[in-house]
C-alpha cells in the first residue's frame, strides 16, 4: 500500500531555471494499490496543529469558500490564494486534472478536497491531498516563492509486472513523450499519452505528465525531469504507478484512466524474443566437441561480418560530396532528438511506396516538385516531397528543413520520417495527413461545410500552440516565414500541423529580429516589414497566423483576386466591418448551426491584433493562447491593419517593390498560393 512519506526539496537556481531535487527520505511501498485520495499532513515537522475554532481554522473554511470557485474559473483550472495576516495566514493552491470534464467537476473536485484534508490530517496547519481529478495544498508557510520550492510527492506503485524489461523501455518512452508535451502546452502544462505493447495480458500503456500552469517551461521540464528519473529505481516492471507533486506529477497504467483521446499516440512497441541459450552437453570430450563446433562455425560468421564492416566503411568514405555537405556533423547534431542516420531512407523503398513516383500518387505539385503519398513495408502511409532537379530549392535549404525538423517534437508540427539522397534525389518523406491541407477544405464550398465552428477553433488554437513552441518553448527559437493555408495540414481528427520549414530562420542566443535582401514567401501573409524592407521575427508569423484567423472564420482568401464580390483584401474587409459593427455579417455561412458568435467574435479581435501594422503592436503567440483560453482577459484595441496592393502576378511581383529590390539579387518572390504545397525562393 502506498504511504505518503515522500520529501522532496526542489531549490532554484534562479526564479525561473534549473531546479535541483534532494531525495530527502524514501521508504519503499508495498506492491497493492491504494484508491484515492492520496493526503499528506504535515510535510514540514514545524508546521504544528492549530486549535479547532481558532483563526487558522476560520481563515481554511474561508479559503474553502473562494479557492474552488476561482481554479474552476480559471482557462487552466488552476488557482493560488491567500486569507488572514500572519502568524494564522493561510496559503492554498489548487489544480484539476487537465482532462477534468468541465468547471463544475473542478469546483466540485477541490471543494471535496478540503473537507478530505481536514478529515485525514485534522488540524494540521500544513496539508497536501491528491484526488483523482484534483490537487489541493494549503499551509501557513509560503510555498509559492519561487525560492522556497518545497515539492512533498505521494508515491503510487501497482504489483509487480511478470515480463521483460522491454516494458520498462516503454513506459520511460512513453511518460517522457507525455512530459515533452506537457513542457510544450502553454495554456495547461498537460499531457496524456498511449503507447501499443506487445504483450497479451497488457496490450496498451496509458500515461498522464502535468505540471502547474504558472511555472515557466523550463522550471515544468526540470521538475518532470527530476521525478521521472525515479523510475528505474522504484518502478521496475510496475504495472501502474506514478509520482505526485505540488508542482508536477506522472502517472502510467496498463488501462485506460484519463478521460479523451491521448494527445500523444506512440507506434506499437513489440518485444524481440531472448536468443536461445546453446543446450548443455554432459561430459568433458562432449563439451569440447561442441566447442569446437561452436568456433566452426562462429570463425567464417566473424570474417564475413570484417569484410561487410571494411566495404561499409569504404563506401562511406567514397560517399558523394553532396551527401557529406548534407549531412550535419556529430558535433551539430549531438543534441538531436533522433540521430540524422536514422532518418536516412533509400531510394528503392521510396520508388516501391510510391509505385515508381506514379502521377495517380501526386498529392501536390509546385515550383520545388512534386509531393506524392506512399506507403512504407509496414504499412506506415507517407508524404514523399521530391525536388525537382532544376528546383531552386538546393541542399542547403533542404539542410535546413531536415535539421529543424528532426530537431522539433510537437503534436502540432508535421513529424519527419526520413530523408533520401540517392542518385541525385533529394527527397523528404513526412508522416501522412489524410485530410490533406487546410486550403483544400477552407475555400472549397462543397467541402468547407466539414469544417463546424469546433473544428475551426481546434484548427486556430492548434496552429497558436505549434507557433509558441517554435518561438518560445522549443530549445530552438525559429521563425517559420511561410505559414499559410497550405501550409497547414490535418490529421484524421482535423488536428492542425505546421508544415513546410524550408524557409525557416533559426535565431539565437537573445537575436529578435533579422534583415535579407532576397525575400521569399507567400502573397497576402507577408508582414509589411517583411515584404517591404527585408525585416522578420516572430512576430512576422504573428502577422501571417491573424490573416489565417481571419480566413478560418469568413472561409475566404485574403486575396481580392480570389474574391469578386470583394474589392479589397479580405483584412481590411474585415477591418471595414469591425468598425461599421456589422462584421457578424463576413462569418463563413456554411457556419450555420447557430456558432457561439462570442467565442468568433474573439477570434476575430485576436486575428485582427496579429495584422496590426506595428510589429511591437502584435501580441506574442503565447499572449494569444492565453486570449484563447482565458474569459477574463481584456483584448487591447486596434487599429487600422496595413494594405495590401492586389493583383500581382508571380512573374512581376518584383515591380511593386522595385525601388528596393530590383530583380536580382535583392528580388522580391512570392506565390499567388494557388497550389497546396508551395516552395520558393531559397534564402
Amino acid at each position: 500500500m502506498a504511504k505518503p512519506h515522500h520529501h522532496r526539496r526542489l531549490a532554484s537556481v534562479t526564479t525561473t531555471t534549473l531546479l535541483l531535487l534532494a531525495v530527502l527520505h524514501i521508504v519503499r511501498t508495498a506492491a497493492e494499490d491504494e484508491q484515492p485520495p492520496w493526503p499528506i499532513c504535515g510535510p514540514e515537522p514545524s508546521s504544528g496543529n492549530y486549535p479547532q475554532n481558532s483563526t487558522y481554522d476560520t481563515n481554511i473554511n474561508l479559503l474553502s469558500a473562494s479557492l474552488p470557485r476561482n481554479a474552476s474559473s480559471s482557462a487552466a483550472f488552476y488557482a493560488t490564494g491567500n486569507v488572514g495576516d500572519v502568524p494564522n495566514i493561510v496559503y492554498g493552491q489548487a489544480l484539476c486534472r487537465g482532462d477534468v470534464a468541465n468547471a463544475s467537476a473542478c469546483e466540485s473536485c477541490v471543494a471535496t478536497a478540503f473537507g478530505g484534508a481536514q478529515q485525514a490530517c485534522p488540524l494540521y496547519k500544513d496539508v497536501v491531498i491528491f484526488y483523482d481529478l484534483c490537487q489541493l495544498r494549503f499551509s501557513n508557510r509560503n510555498f509559492l516563492l519561487d525560492d522556497d520550492y518545497i515539492v512533498t510527492t505521494y508515491w503510487l506503485q501497482r504489483s509487480r509486472l511478470v515480463g521483460s524489461p522491454a516494458f520498462d523501455g516503454a513506459v520511460g518512452m512513453l511518460v517522457n513523450a507525455t512530459a515533452d508535451h506537457a513542457v510544450g502546452d502553454s495554456s495547461r502544462r498537460f499531457g496524456t499519452g498511449e503507447v501499443g505493447f506487445n504483450d497479451r495480458r497488457n496490450p496498451k500503456i496509458y500515461a498522464l505528465s502535468q505540471c502547474a500552469p504558472d511555472i515557466t517551461p523550463e522550471v515544468c521540464r526540470n521538475c518532470l525531469n527530476a521525478i521521472i528519473g525515479q523510475l528505474p529505481k522504484w518502478f521496475s516492471r510496475m504495472t501502474g504507478g506514478g509520482i505526485f507533486g505540488v508542482w508536477c506529477n506522472f502517472r502510467y497504467e496498463v488501462y485506460s484512466f484519463f478521460s479523451g483521446r491521448p494527445l500523444v499516440e506512440l507506434p506499437q512497441i513489440v518485444e524481440r524474443p531472448p536468443a536461445s541459450a546453446p543446450p548443455v552437453i554432459p561430459g568433458g570430450e562432449k563439451r569440447r566437441n561442441s566447442t569446437g563446433k561452436v568456433v566452426a562455425i562462429l570463425m567464417p560468421t566473424i570474417a564475413v561480418m570484417l569484410v561487410i564492416a571494411v566495404v561499409y566503411l569504404f563506401c562511406w568514405r567514397r560517399r558523394r560530396p553532396e551527401e557529406d555537405a548534407f549531412l550535419p556533423s556529430q558535433s551539430a547534431t549531438s543534441n538531436d532528438i533522433q540521430p540524422i542516420d536514422s532518418l536516412l531512407l533509400d531510394l528503392a523503398t521510396l520508388r516501391v511506396a510510391t509505385d515508381d513516383f506514379d502521377n495517380s500518387k501526386m498529392l501536390g505539385k509546385g515550383g520545388f516538385g512534386i509531393v506524392y503519398k506512399g506507403v512504407l513495408p509496414d504499412g506506415e502511409e507517407i508524404a514523399v516531397k521530391r525536388l525537382c532537379q532544376t528546383s531552386r530549392q538546393g541542399i542547403g535549404e533542404l539542410k535546413s528543413e531536415l535539421v529543424l525538423v528532426a530537431k522539433l517534437h510537437h503534436r502540432n508540427l508535421v513529424r519527419l520520417v526520413g530523408v533520401c539522397l540517392e542518385e541525385q534525389e533529394k527527397i523528404l518523406v513526412y508522416e501522412y495527413m489524410p485530410k490533406r491541407s487546410l486550403d483544400t477544405i477552407l475555400f472549397d464550398y462543397e467541402q468547407n461545410k466539414e469544417l463546424d465552428w469546433g473544428k475551426r477553433f481546434k484548427i486556430i488554437n492548434g496552429i497558436a500552440r505549434g507557433l509558441q513552441y517554435l518561438h518560445q518553448d522549443s530549445q530552438l527559437k525559429i521563425v517559420h516565414r511561410d505559414l499559410k493555408a497550405s501550409n497547414i495540414l490535418l490529421d484524421f481528427d482535423y488536428n492542425p500541423k505546421i508544415s513546410d520549414f524550408g524557409l525557416a530562420k533559426l535565431f539565437g542566443g537573445d537575436q529578435s529580429e533579422d534583415v535579407t535582401s532576397r525575400i521569399a514567401g507567400t502573397y497576402g501573409y507577408m508582414a509589411p516589414e517583411y515584404a517591404m524592407r527585408g525585416q522578420y521575427s516572430i512576430k512576422s508569423d504573428v502577422f501571417s497566423f491573424g490573416v489565417l484567423v481571419l480566413e478560418v472564420v469568413t472561409g475566404r482568401r485574403n486575396d481580392a483576386s480570389h474574391n469578386i464580390e470583394q474589392d479589397v483584401d479580405l483584412v481590411n474587409l474585415v477591418w471595414e466591418h469591425w468598425n461599421r459593427g456589422n462584421v457578424i455579417e463576413l462569418i463563413d455561412p456554411s457556419l450555420c448551426n447557430h456558432p457561439p458568435v462570442d467565442q468568433i467574435l474573439k477570434c476575430i479581435h485576436v486575428g485582427l491584433l496579429c495584422v496590426q501594422r506595428k510589429p511591437a503592436s502584435r501580441p506574442t503567440m503565447s499572449s494569444v493562447n492565453i486570449m484563447f483560453s482565458s474569459h477574463t482577459v481584456r483584448l487591447p484595441s486596434l487599429s487600422r491593419p496595413p494594405f495590401f496592393i492586389q493583383d500581382i502576378s508571380v512573374s512581376e511581383s518584383w515591380t511593386a517593390h522595385s525601388d528596393a529590390y530590383p530583380p536580382g539579387e535583392n528580388s522580391t518572390v512570392m506565390s499567388s498560393n494557388q497550389v497546396s504545397i508551395t516552395e520558393l525562393s531559397p534564402r
